[in-house]
């Protein structure tokens, strides 16, 4: 499982670092965020999840590249008998920016598609004593929404609903993250930072 999980690290890690190979498309490093919120996956109570992500820039001129890590864990026990099950994800988002007359309030709709590590660890302290662990990687297909706001001129509000499609752990997932601006001159920001013309008489 750890070599699984160090390989999509890097992956994700080149995915970012690539950035300046697509700097002329309109794609490059804008924001880092963090994410947190409740996860109700099919088959496992709800649980808190908590997630990465960055704003990639736009690939069109209303849809952004952004790319999520997520983490949710869960243990449950029935007579002395240990549970736990846990998901990591890493996925790539593509969220269409419906056009609105502000950048401080934006609502999106996106697809994405990931790979996810599922892991589960039941302990039974016997007799006799079991102790059994496995994870097994699995493709999702995310299907979501929500919107982004302004909070100031480096931090963004993100408010989303997504639904994650993956055999024996599908999940719908509601979170709040924030975002921190790394320098990319994003469209809302470059909107929010222009200077008010003043009009010569």
């Amino acid at each position: 499982m750890s070599k699984r999980m160090v390989s999509c690290a890097v992956l994700f890690i080149c995915m970012i670092a690539s950035q300046n190979a697509w700097a002329g498309r309109g794609v490059g490093l804008r924001s880092l965020g963090v994410d947190m919120g409740f996860v109700d996956p099919d088959n496992v109570p709800g649980t808190l999840g908590f997630g990465a992500f960055a704003n990639m820039g736009n690939i069109t001129p209303d849809i952004r590249l952004m790319p999520h890590i997520g983490y949710w864990s869960k243990s449950e026990e029935l007579f002395g008998t240990k549970t736990r099950i846990n998901d990591i994800s890493f996925s790539t988002r593509g969220q269409y920016m419906f056009p609105v007359s502000s950048p401080k309030f934006r609502p999106y709709a996106g697809l994405g598609v990931g790979m996810h590590i599922v892991g589960v660890k039941v302990t039974d302290p016997g007799p006799p004593a079991m102790d059994v662990s496995d994870s097994r990687t699995k493709l999702g297909m995310d299907l979501g929404g929500g919107f982004v706001t302004m909070l100031s001129q480096k931090n963004d509000l993100y408010v989303d609903f997504w639904y994650t499609a993956v055999s024996d752990v599908a999940q719908l997932s509601m979170k709040v993250g924030i975002s921190f601006d790394v320098g990319g001159n994003s469209s809302d920001h470059a909107t929010r930072r222009a200077p008010a013309r003043r009009t010569k008489r």
